[in-house]
């Protein structure tokens, strides 16, 4: 990573503030010769551990340093153990070892022990607490337009990669490999209270970014601390699990991985970010790290770009154990979603690839896609006579775009149509379902609440509206609104998210399909109630209209409410779409101990949460008796044990926002554990 550059300036008080201004324009200098090339990383897991600095590098600063002596006054000439120290650290880490290692173990190594030791001692004499005392005073008082900018590109802001101690002289860093996983400092189940991370200065990513002087090391892994949330001591689940009761424990991931093709075409989303942490060579090493470390049985990944997957994903997860299937956008994009699962956990029964794109429909007309798998948790053989449902697994990446909520409110109804094919039991139940995926909307947007609520009454609304909250378009002046029927009949989809060849009543093998009580109950809908145009009209026989009683009517109402595979008796488009699959989310978006909503990504700045694992739950009455749109849930035969916990807006932003050096995506991955009943035969 680039070179770590310490200025000490100690100089007359008289001088001080010139001498800070010099000190400034020699940083300046060390960032451009820190911004050359740096070595490619050979492979997946290569990382270079260290180059030493050009002859021509050192050379041009050897010359700015003889300058800077040059242009002071010979009366005021310094002694050499109080000119300016500079040291240039060249040694750049590139791979994963090194961000997820901590300053403690770094400090354990023979080589940086003594180059901290030769540190401390300089600066014991070279410094007095009263000349450190008032240089920070003057530097406080610099004036705030002094910043670090790079000819030639945007400025960038100054929360770079700091986690390399050597020193001018010193002998190379060598960094062991620790014994236990490194990831461990980053992502712990347990906090280290002996460790407290520094408050760093948290800034808007803008156009401009203000300097600030940052301490050797940024530490990372304490800034974005990730705790591990036990959810399986809470009162409400050990009172669904018995003692007599077994359950099958897994965990899930879902993970945005940010596509390289992605970054290349959108670089002025990540000004805020140097480019060598841009580097797929630099980001591949750390995504498998952390997910090797959290070890989930279910990975749900989208923006996989197809060739990453292929010659580098796909490979390293079958060596992790891991069965594989990907499915790319359709079109020119070139990334996907891929759905893996541990094949000693579980065993494929069926695979549903979904696209959303169909043909000569303006609602469904981009490329985003989906995957709907059926999977079999496998036991173990000691258990013996035991069963466990199978399990529906779906993920998806929708429409990004906050102006087309009706692209993104049809797409999710494909999904939920798919879902309800592939989880569908004999009886009409369903199998339990876990849907992850990036919806970019936010929690408290209508798609969300359809999702949850399973219920969406979404004519008249606007379309910006529906979806994404992501953007307020409220001041437009003729918003475009959503119309009832959503999609058309063509599309095969019903109001209730269920495709149609699936709603159509299986033709019986018997004379007669349906008793004369059952078709009584349909003798007053809109069907039996028009005359057909081809009928005889005999007056006081086939004229003769029927009309229904208040009750009848009611009557018939809620028998085709039970019967929608018989809604071709008398359809009516009433705008609002319905889904029975009583999904409920993994969290709760909101960190009550820091007062702020969890957010799992961050463009330009911006903290949102878009990415979510639902998965299936009971609905519960509510007792109160209060009319709410939120619909209760309590665990059933699929029981959410634990959590990894997300992070706050102001604490990305402590980090640089995503991505940083330690988080290689634009996303946080999302983690669950969940448990699954086991019966006995």
């Amino acid at each position: 990573m680039i070179g770590t550059l310490l200025c000490y300036v100690l100089l007359p008080a008289a001088r001080l503030l010139q001498a800070l201004r010099d000190a400034f324009s020699t940083c300046q200098k060390n960032v451009l010769l820190a911004k050359s090339p740096s070595t490619q990383i050979e492979g997946v897991f290569a990382a270079t551990t260290g180059r030493l600095v050009s002859e021509e590098q050192e050379a041009l600063l050897q010359q700015w340093q003889k300058e800077e002596v040059e242009n002071l006054p010979a009366s005021e000439s310094v002694p050499a153990a109080r000119k300016v120290s500079v040291t240039l650290t060249s040694a750049w880490l590139e791979g994963s070892e090194l961000l997820m290692t901590s300053l403690s173990d770094l400090n354990t190594s023979p080589e940086v022990t003594q180059c901290a030791d030769q540190q401390l001692s300089e600066l014991n004499t070279l410094a007095s607490s009263e000349l450190q005392d008032h240089a920070v005073a003057e530097l406080a008082r610099l004036p705030a337009e002094e910043t670090v900018t790079v000819a030639g590109s945007a400025p960038w802001a100054a929360v770079v990669p700091q986690t390399d101690h050597q020193t001018a002289g010193c002998a190379g860093l060598n960094v062991e490999v620790l014994n236990d996983d490194p990831a461990v400092l980053a992502w712990s189940l347990a906090c280290d209270a002996e460790t407290v991370p520094p408050v760093l200065p948290g800034q808007p990513i803008q156009d401009a970014v203000p300097f600030y002087p940052v301490p050797t090391e940024v530490p990372y892994h304490e800034i974005l601390w990730r705790d591990w949330e036990d959810l399986s001591v809470q009162p409400c689940v050990l009172e669904q699990v018995s003692k007599n009761t077994s359950l099958f424990e897994f965990r899930v991931m879902s993970y945005n991985i940010l596509a390289q093709d992605l970054v290349e075409q959108g670089l002025e989303l990540y000004v805020h970010c140097h480019p060598d942490i841009l580097n797929w060579n630099y980001r591949l090493p750390n995504l498998l790290q952390e997910i090797q470390h959290w070890d989930p049985d279910v990975l749900c990944l989208q923006e996989v770009q197809e060739n990453h997957y292929w010659e580098q994903l796909e490979p390293t997860f079958k060596e992790m154990g891991f069965a594989c299937f990907y499915k790319r956008r359709t079109g020119t994009k070139t990334d996907g979603c891929a759905v893996c699962y541990k094949h000693s956990r579980f065993q494929l029964i069926s695979l549903s690839p979904v696209e959303y794109f169909r043909p000569g429909l303006d609602i469904l007309n981009r490329d985003n896609v989906g995957l709907v798998l059926l999977l079999q948790p496998v036991l173990p053989e000691e258990l013996g006579l035991k069963a466990v449902s199978p399990l529906c697994v779906a993920n998806t990446h929708v429409l990004f775009n906050p102006r087309r909520g009706d692209i993104k409110l049809a797409q999710v109804a494909l999904l939920l149509a798919e879902i309800d094919k592939i989880a569908r039991t004999t009886e009409g139940s369903y199998y339990p379902v876990i849907l992850c995926g990036d919806l970019n909307s936010v929690p408290d947007s209508p798609l969300y609440k359809f999702i949850r609520n399973g219920e969406l009454s979404y004519h008249g609304m606007p379309a910006w509206k529906v979806v994404s909250g992501q953007e307020n378009f409220s001041q437009q002046l003729y918003p475009r609104k959503l119309q009832a029927p959503l999609w058309p009949s063509s599309l095969g989809v019903t109001d209730k998210c269920q495709y149609v060849a699936l709603c159509q009543p299986k033709k019986l093998a018997g004379r007669r399909e349906y008793s004369r009580d059952f078709l009584l109950q349909f003798r007053y809908c809109d069907a039996a109630c028009e005359r057909p145009p081809q009928l005889v009209l005999l007056e006081g026989v086939t004229d003769a209209k029927p009309v229904a009683s208040a009750r009848e009517h009611s009557a018939v109402t809620a028998v085709l409410g039970k019967h929608n595979s018989l809604s071709f008796l008398g359809k009516q488009c009433s705008g609002v779409i319905q889904h029975g699959l009583n999904l409920t989310s993994v969290y709760s978006h909101f960190l009550p101990h820091r007062g702020r909503p969890e957010v799992t990504t961050m463009p330009m700045g911006l903290g949102a949460t878009v990415d979510y694992i639902f998965y299936s739950a009971e609905p519960v009455e509510d007792k109160a008796g209060e009319c709410s749109s939120r619909r209760l849930y309590k665990d059933g035969a699929l029981k959410l044990l634990g959590r990894l916990s997300l992070l706050s807006e102001d604490v990305l932003l402590m980090a640089n926002g995503l991505p940083n050096p330690f988080c290689s995506s634009d996303h946080l991955c999302l983690l669950a554990s969940f448990g699954l009943e086991i019966s006995s035969l």
